[in-house]
């Protein structure tokens, strides 16, 4: 794996150097609160940047809302030390307030288990990491497996049998939004929406790449998503502050819809968010419906 950045400006250069810096200071302190032996003896093996900035395609353009976001693998030791909540929460928290970083970080954090097992199954998220990927940080002796192709058959056969489970999943979820909005109930219909859009975002991450991160973050997953496919960026504007705040709306309501009295959403912005929503479903079965037939030509035998 590649470690070089000169593709990129100093600027983002530095930034990452900060996002790494802030890593593993953040790290060393949760096992240092540790108490079983393979947690407080935890290590960081690998900080690997992928997607738009490792392929030099980046969109930087944050005064019309269009901005690349730097995705980041963290790999570690083990599968314990993966929790977000007792080891990576105040490094996003402290990345998301430095005045130094001035674009997105979505961080997604596996142990050298998961990835090799990954990498020996072929999925192609993985395949592409390490292809891919630069190293920002790599602990000597840990290197990634060899990776191997998923068969034809195998990956047709898993993209169809995801599009067949999820969009459904999401569909059921908009027509009990769309069911919310009509009674007067818009705090459940903003929920609804919010698990409409998630599933169909895991919906095409699954059928583009086999794997999609654990997160409830729709924006991480609208940056994933957006990153292999740029056709799905046309389902939310974002040119206006207006528009941008609508869907920071819809982000948030996987929390505050149900835990705070005082999230709030008019019946206009249900409204447009209904639309995106519904037009976000039909661009990713359009994709993952090109994507399956490709796989299926590709399985097809001579």
């Amino acid at each position: 794996m590649r470690s070089d950045l000169d593709h990129l400006p100093e600027r983002q250069q530095r930034e990452l150097e900060r996002v790494r810096a802030i890593l593993l200071e953040e790290f060393d302190k949760a096992i240092a609160r540790a108490t079983q032996p393979h947690k407080r003896g935890g290590k960081v093996y690998k900080i690997v940047l992928f997607g738009s900035y490792a392929r030099a395609d980046w969109v930087d353009e944050p005064e019309n809302g269009y901005q690349s976001d730097f995705d980041l693998l963290v790999v570690v030791s083990h599968e314990d030390l993966t929790d977000i909540a007792d080891y990576w929460y105040l490094a996003e928290d402290r990345i998301a307030r430095d005045p130094d970083i001035a674009r997105p970080v979505n961080l997604i954090v596996h142990s050298l288990d998961q990835v090799n097992q990954s990498l020996a199954r072929g999925e192609y998220f993985w395949v592409d990491i390490a292809r891919d990927g630069i190293a920002l940080y790599e602990l000597h002796g840990h290197p990634l497996a060899t990776p191997r192709p998923l068969t034809s058959a195998d990956a047709h056969r898993m993209a169809r049998e995801y599009l067949e489970h999820w969009l459904p999943s999401a569909d059921t979820f908009f027509q009990n939004a769309s069911d919310n909005v009509a009674r007067g109930r818009p705090i459940e219909a903003a929920f609804l929406l919010h698990q409409a859009t998630e599933r169909l975002y895991i919906c095409f991450l699954l059928v583009q790449t086999l794997y999609f991160p654990r997160s409830h973050n729709i924006k991480f997953l609208r940056s994933l998503a957006e990153d292999k496919e740029p056709r799905l960026v046309a389902a939310w504007p974002r040119e206006t502050k207006h528009d941008r705040a609508r869907f920071e709306r819809l982000k948030r309501a996987y929390v505050e819809a149900r835990y705070s009295a005082s999230y709030a959403i008019t019946g206009d912005d249900l409204i447009w968010l209904g639309e995106r929503v519904a037009a976000l479903r039909d661009l990713i079965e359009t994709v993952c419906l090109e994507r399956i037939e490709v796989l299926q030509g590709a399985a097809r035998p001579d």
